[in-house]
């Protein structure tokens, strides 16, 4: 109830009071603003919430309990839950917040990386599952919106770099509520494709809230899924989706998706002409120094005349035969004269030599006589001498 009056001014102390007597009766109120002078400490964060479009702002104080799973910066656009209060001593209003939600992109941030987390503990990024990308693919899959500057760029660049390169293009919507379902039915359709050698999945740059179909778990998922290496080639340099992190590949543009999808022709083929220059060179030192090698072979006397080394030898032979010989004629002497030397002893010693000396042998009934008792009067002998035998009688 209003009961001021010239005669009966209220006081600036109940102004105040009824100030903050009606702010409390407001409760529990959401608030969004963009958040300025922000800082924590001692388990609170404090800071500015200043109006969008207006310059107006508003103190305020929030439990960091409060900001759990959250990150909001200076800038950060907020819906904020509590209650306000006014301080009559500092003529201030003063907003005690309970609950924080991050709005406009932040939420979708927020949503993001809470995604991401997700698919990264399941192991979805990574890289030891990703798959290398083919040298020269014969067929490309490429999924971007009709008629896009990104698929203009993506043929472009990848027919100039290599123009044997084929394209099995899928357009597609590549923003909106729809964006990720076409994709992901174009994606299943080309990895189903067995010509089809890598997938290249492109879009030119946009806000966050454009490029957020290309974030979609499903199709993220999809991606990890297929059998064909996937290029990822979605806005420019700054862009971030998730399908650059589960790709096997990310490009940072599509015109830089053509540069990584084929080799450079003229590079390679400068290349190839290099290689061919060099092991032309390799086989031309590898027959010079073979034919040096026969150059040094039929040099040598062997070859030159190859007689001489049976000549040289032949003369050996003939020496070496001549040397045998004479060994052997001087061995014969030799074991001639020790046989003649043997006979002479054996005949000198023999019982033939000894009746050559004039010695007789004396043979009786057949026995040899040593002994005259041996022999009686009238027994019949038989004398061998040098000359013979003869027969006698004892006496």
């Amino acid at each position: 109830m209003n009961d001021s009056a010239p005669d009966a001014p209220w006081p600036v102390a109940r102004v105040s009071e009824l100030l903050r007597n009606y702010v409390a009766r407001l409760g529990a109120v959401w608030v969004e603003g963009q958040i300025v002078q922000f800082n924590r400490r001692a388990g609170m964060a404090f800071g500015v919430l200043r109006d969008l479009d207006q310059n107006v702002a508003l103190d305020i104080s929030v439990p960091t309990a409060a900001l759990t799973g959250l990150n909001p910066q200076e800038g950060s656009r907020v819906v904020l839950n509590g209650r306000i209060e006014f301080w009559p001593k500092q003529g201030r209003l003063s907003f005690k917040v309970r609950e924080v939600r991050l709005a406009g992109e932040g939420q979708l941030l927020a949503q993001l990386e809470a995604l991401k987390r997700k698919l990264a503990d399941e192991g979805i990024f990574d890289d030891r599952r990703k798959q290398p990308l083919p040298f020269a693919p014969g067929l490309i899959g490429l999924i971007c919106g009709r008629d896009s500057k990104a698929e203009h760029d993506v043929v472009e660049v990848t027919t100039r770099r290599w123009p044997p390169a084929q394209f099995a293009i899928r357009n597609t919507a590549v923003q909106g509520p729809t964006a990720a379902a076409q994709v992901i039915a174009a994606l299943m359709e080309l990895d189903n494709d067995p010509a089809v050698e890598v997938i290249v999945i492109a879009r030119g740059g946009g806000s966050l809230e454009d490029l957020m179909p290309f974030s979609d778990e499903t199709l993220i998922r999809a991606v990890a899924a297929a059998r064909t290496p996937v290029v990822s080639a979605i806005g420019h340099e700054p862009d971030s989706p998730l399908l650059d992190l589960v790709a096997d590949w990310r490009a940072a543009t599509p015109t830089d998706a053509g540069k990584v999808i084929v080799p450079d022709y003229g590079y390679e083929a400068a290349l190839l002409a290099e290689a061919i220059s060099r092991l032309g060179r390799g086989i031309n030192r590898r027959l010079e120094h073979e034919q040096e090698g026969l150059d040094n072979c039929r040099g040598r006397p062997a070859l030159k005349d190859p007689l001489w080394m049976v000549a040289s030898r032949a003369q050996e032979v003939s020496s070496l035969l001549a040397d045998g010989r004479r060994g052997i004629e001087q061995m014969v002497r030799q074991d001639v004269a020790g046989l003649e030397t043997l006979n002479a002893r054996l005949v000198a010693l023999s019982p033939q030599g000894t009746l050559d000396r004039g010695y007789a042998l004396v043979v009786k009934d057949r026995d040899l006589v040593t002994d005259p008792a041996q022999v009686t009067r009238g027994d019949r002998l038989r004398l061998r001498v040098a000359g013979g035998t003869f027969s006698a009688s004892a006496e």
